[in-house]
């Protein structure tokens, strides 16, 4: 249990059962919010090194605490002050492998990837709706209702800025004519407040949200490993999406300022980070240029 006096937030580690066994295991049944410092979590990540875990598993460990203290940052519980992540405080290191991106060639054989399965056609429309829709996560995918159709666009905030910025920045995309089909195949009867796709039906709390969106994006990750495996492509998953849309648009020489406002970063070092991949991708490629003589 986590909690700082009489305030605790059961429900998101009740959610979290790997995450709060891995804690447990670390320090003990209860924690103190204000017990988790920068510090704390170097020892937190070092414990789960020790015990054999991957980057990218203590990464998602990480990020699964990190969303509990925002939660109860949101409501109080931690002030800023003991907020103990962020740029200049503990930062999450990426897992291996991450930041694969895909060429146009590999998410068009996607595309045109058939098993005969309703499932497989199912989680890969989903997926390239995601590509799509400016690299979107899950988390704002599952929210989107008709009514953020306007003009031929889907306007939305992200969920993860949403409250932790002063502006509120909305992403505009275009409605293609791949993600018009994708909607008429697997969206909901078309009303203005209702959801696009049939994830949510609105009656959900925020608890029973997060729990559909992270069995959503499982689910997805899990269907489209199994299609990466028989098109030979390998890390397909919902951040592939992301990191493709951004690095697909950098190939082909789009401004890093547009790419940078199309995926919600609230500034540039952010994206300029975020496509570090593809930076050492080029520099690989002209370094090789240089002996073909």
């Amino acid at each position: 249990m986590i909690g700082r006096g009489g305030a605790n937030l059961n429900t998101l580690l009740f959610f979290f059962v790997i995450l709060k066994k891995g804690l447990e295991r670390f320090a003990g049944e209860r924690i103190r919010f204000e017990a988790i410092t920068v510090a704390w979590l170097d020892k937190y990540a070092a414990f789960l090194h020790k015990e054999g875990k991957t980057q990218t598993t203590v990464s998602i460990h990480l990020r699964h605490l990190r969303a509990i203290l925002n939660e109860a940052r949101r409501l109080g519980v931690v002030k800023e002050a003991q907020y103990p992540f962020g740029r200049g405080r503990y930062e999450i290191q990426a897992g291996e492998g991450r930041k694969l991106a895909l060429t146009l060639e590999q998410i068009g054989q996607i595309a045109r990837y058939d098993d005969g399965t309703d499932t497989s056609a199912k989680y890969r429309d989903y997926w390239l709706f995601l590509y799509l829709c400016n690299g979107i996560n899950v988390a704002d995918f599952v929210k989107l209702r008709y009514r953020d159709i306007v003009n031929g666009e889907i306007c939305f905030v992200r969920q993860k800025t949403e409250h932790t910025t002063k502006t509120r920045k909305e992403i505009r995309v275009i409605v293609t004519e791949q993600m018009r089909a994708i909607i008429d195949r697997r969206g909901n009867a078309p009303a203005p407040e209702r959801f696009i796709f049939p994830i949510l039906d609105g009656s959900e709390d925020a608890m029973k949200q997060k729990m559909k969106t992270m069995y959503l994006t499982k689910a997805i990750n899990k269907r489209m490993a199994e299609i990466g495996r028989v098109l030979g492509i390998a890390n397909i998953s919902t951040y592939t999406a992301r990191h493709s849309f951004a690095t697909v648009l950098k190939r082909a020489g789009t401004n890093i300022a547009y790419i940078s406002e199309s995926l919600g970063h609230q500034d540039l070092k952010t994206t300029e980070n975020y496509l570090a991949s593809f930076e050492r991708e080029e520099r690989q490629k002209n370094a090789e240029l240089l002996t073909q003589f």
